[in-house]
């Protein structure tokens, strides 16, 4: 992106904000699609790619062309993490208690340990990393961009974030190295979950606080990889996912002028096979065959890549609208769908009339109260986000550092607006027979 000194801030981001909510807009209604079709309107479901997998791979490439960027200019770790909490917490806290005030009509999913693992887990969103399903199914994918938080700010403080490029290429290698190896995390039980938690908090503590600031961030990134290699549900899908997310800022760095795109190549490739190995079929993951799998890539950057190619242009206001609201879309559709199918009962053999019909009321009460929650909950949360932030760093300026050595104050107008509608997450691990999971 142009520095704020190059561009007025009005003529730089808006139009480039609007191509990015595009894009998540589209990403969230193909995992919308994903899980409403199975229950709704089978015959219409696609099996020759994955509409969740795809939507998915459409943010975390969006992930990782902003979020290290918004933090380079920024500058200032205390206000990105600050920007985070209030940006994640409040709607996902919000869905959890629903689904658990809900519980005696709609059973909260087998996959959700009955201990205190479960809380540990949620609290740290670290959820598919630590094995431990969320109470929302969707909440899986937070996992990952929590974790890529976590890497880029210990790059960000160690002067590391500048080798997107390599760092893609070492994720996506990864990949394909531990499909060979494992099938699913190789250290088992409830206690990764607490060691993270546990970290987790510490770690934060300092990077908020500032005490060995460094030291806390380079320990965060650490256990967060560490426990995508040896604790995570499907550890050659986290490191393709970082890969993909690195990819990503590799591009920004070659829009720049400061890197170039045969490390995307790379990676791209890399991760086309990293499902490839006997174990990722024997999983049962349709979506993990070759010709599905590569479908889906190539769809979810080329996505991308026209995003980019209309940047500069008018786009459709409904989709970038639907790009404003991916978070609560993304957060409260599977379970409004689930209640939803609770009261009208099993669709799939019903007639494709009703079924269509049926499936416009569902969308259309998930995109009502996506709207509604976006503008009480989503909306305020992240505007309160702004003015505590603004706060600590006027804090900061008058009685310490929390910004890094060389970095100046920049133009909250534009951070703020991309911090407040930054990636979303979306999608559901699906099987070639289930209706959810």
């Amino acid at each position: 992106m142009t520095s704020a000194s190059a561009l007025p801030v009005a003529d730089a981001a808006v139009p480039r904000l609007a191509w990015l909510d595009a894009l998540r807009g589209i990403g969230a209604l193909a995992v919308v699609m994903e899980h409403l079709l199975p229950w709704f309107v089978p015959a219409l479901r696609p099996y020759w790619f994955s509409l969740g997998i795809y939507g998915i791979l459409v943010f975390f490439l969006v992930s990782g062309y902003i979020i290290p960027a918004s933090l380079e200019r920024h500058g200032d770790v205390r206000a990105f993490w600050i920007s985070r909490f209030f940006r994640l917490y409040p709607l996902y806290l919000a869905v959890i208690a629903l689904v658990l005030a809900l519980a005696w009509w709609v059973p909260v999913r087998a996959e959700v340990p009955r201990d205190g693992s479960a809380v540990a887990a949620h609290a740290t969103m670290l959820l598919d990393v630590v094995s431990v399903g969320g109470v929302a199914d969707t909440m899986w994918t937070l996992s990952y961009e929590m974790v890529f938080y976590l890497v880029v700010t210990a790059l960000f403080l160690t002067r590391g974030h500048e080798r997107s490029g390599l760092l893609a290429m070492v994720f996506a290698g990864a990949a394909v190295v531990v499909g060979l190896v494992a099938s699913g995390a190789v250290l088992r039980g409830g206690w990764p979950a607490y060691v993270s938690c546990a970290v987790f908090a510490v770690g934060l503590a300092g990077v908020l606080l500032g005490r060995l600031r460094t030291v806390a961030a380079c320990a965060l990134g650490l256990m967060a990889v560490a426990s995508l290699l040896l604790t995570s549900r499907i550890p050659w899908l986290g490191m393709a996912v970082l890969g993909v997310m690195f990819a990503g800022t590799a591009i920004h760095r070659w829009e720049r002028g400061t890197g170039g795109l045969w490390p995307v190549a790379v990676t791209a490739a890399l991760v086309a096979i990293a499902p490839a190995p006997l174990w990722a079929v024997e999983g049962g993951w349709w979506w993990a065959q070759a010709d599905v799998w590569i479908t889906t890539m190539v769809l979810a950057g080329a996505t991308f890549a026209g995003g980019m190619a209309l940047r500069g242009r008018r786009l459709p206001r409904l989709l970038v609208w639907f790009g404003l609201i991916s978070y609560s879309l993304y957060l409260v559709h599977h379970p409004l769908l689930k209640y939803f199918v609770q009261l009208g009962g099993d669709l799939r053999l019903a007639a494709l009339p009703y079924q269509l019909g049926t499936a416009a009321l569902a969308v259309a009460l998930v995109v009502g109260v996506s709207a509604l929650t976006y503008r009480y909950v989503e909306r305020p949360m992240q505007a309160l986000g702004r003015r505590v932030s603004r706060r600590c760093r006027d804090g900061g300026e008058r009685g310490g550092d929390a910004r890094m050595a060389g970095q100046g104050t920049r133009d909250d107008r534009v951070l703020g607006h991309e911090e407040g509608q930054m990636p979303d997450r979306v999608g559901d691990h699906v099987g070639q027979g289930d209706v959810l999971r």
